[in-house]
């Protein structure tokens, strides 16, 4: 049964936990919280790549006092042999007295053996507690295992209009330093950074983390039919931060060619309407092994990632200027026949950042 502190111990299981997103795919990025008499005696969180779990982390930092302490984890404890022993035999073995733990792992070598383990061992098993708040954190990782894809962020940054550039191409700055320097921090949580070749050949964009010293790159994702990219930046440093085209079943040979010879991953997915199909480009890219992307493609990428029902949650910078209707619109033609196919979103959450707004949406629970 639950106890008076084990939201609190769990709230920092969680933080600990989202310090690892964007770092550790595909694994979850789990956090753990060893307490002992009313303190912590040891804490951890995956680690970046993946290994060590944040069980194995935090019992080595308990050491001996973890015999008889609770363990809080954010996620059920693997019960698969892997790289490493398996986290729900670590914790037994150490001594556990208490497992407390927010969600059960759907991955079908856990889903339950972990919490079974524990319990032949003796051990008390909490289930549930800081459920809600543990889904949304680790998002990506179970819409991976439940659904073969990656959690989808898209990103727009708008005028008030909803435009994101001039007629004429113009587009920097739309937003305020402070709003670019949060979709740093924004690239920094997520395991890849998507744009179609579109955005590519406008804007040259490197799509890396800069700002926040030496942390992970996320690996950069480009959406390209026909393989048709100038060379560029982001394929000059394709070497040192991870690079992948899709592309579809007519590639120009030579790009192929001169993008594997930069260090780029050349990915063949299946084609729809007009383009890439967005399906298969989010299958492509969990089958890669990519937990969270952040879109930060223009207006036809975000029209079609719209239409096929793929964005799980959309942060919507607005600047608080007007650029008319001969502006670039920040997503492309949708094609609705009536106003109830429209695409709807759940408002959760409004802020200033700087002199801009951010509006932060959800996909509707079905």
């Amino acid at each position: 049964m639950t106890r008076p502190d084990d939201a609190r111990w769990m709230a920092a299981a969680l933080a600990l936990g989202r310090r690892g997103q964007g770092r550790c795919a595909p694994n979850p990025a789990v956090g753990c919280v060893i307490v002992a008499d009313g303190r912590v005696v040891g804490r951890g969180r995956t680690a970046d790549g993946g290994r060590p779990h944040a069980e194995t982390v935090a019992l080595a930092q308990a050491g001996d006092a973890a015999r008889g302490a609770a363990a809080y984890v954010t996620l059920e404890p693997c019960a698969h042999h892997g790289a490493t022993p398996p986290c729900a035999g670590a914790l037994a073995a150490a001594g556990v007295a208490r497992v407390v733990v927010a969600l059960r792992d759907p991955d079908p070598r856990v889903d339950g053996g972990g919490l079974a383990r524990l319990r032949a061992a003796g051990v008390e098993v909490v289930e549930g507690v800081g459920a809600d708040a543990a889904a949304r954190d680790l998002s990506g990782f179970l819409s991976r295992v439940t659904r073969g894809r990656p959690a989808l962020t898209l990103k727009l940054a708008t005028t008030l209009d909803g435009r994101i550039a001039t007629a004429s191409g113009e587009s920097r700055w739309i937003t305020g330093a402070a709003a670019r320097a949060h979709v740093h921090a924004q690239r920094a949580r997520h395991d890849a950074v998507m744009v179609g070749a579109g955005t590519l050949r406008a804007d040259d964009p490197l799509l890396t983390v800069r700002g926040m010293g030496d942390v992970p790159q996320p690996a950069r994702v480009v959406l390209s039919r026909r393989l048709d990219l100038p060379p560029g930046r982001m394929e000059a440093g394709a070497g040192k931060v991870p690079m992948h085209v899709l592309y579809g079943s007519s590639p120009d040979p030579t790009a192929h060619a001169r993008l594997t010879a930069a260090g780029a991953i050349p990915t063949e997915v299946a084609e729809g309407d007009g383009g890439l199909d967005p399906q298969a480009v989010m299958s492509a890219l969990g089958d890669l092994g990519f937990t969270r992307v952040y879109c930060e493609g223009g207006g036809t990428l975000a029209a079609a990632l719209l239409r096929a029902g793929l964005v799980d949650r959309l942060d919507h910078y607005v600047a608080g200027a007007a650029i008319g209707a001969e502006g670039v619109p920040g997503v492309g033609p949708l094609a609705l026949a009536a106003l109830a196919d429209a695409p709807r979103l759940e408002l959760v959450d409004v802020r200033r950042i700087g002199a801009d707004a951010l509006l932060r949406w959800k996909a509707k629970s079905s």
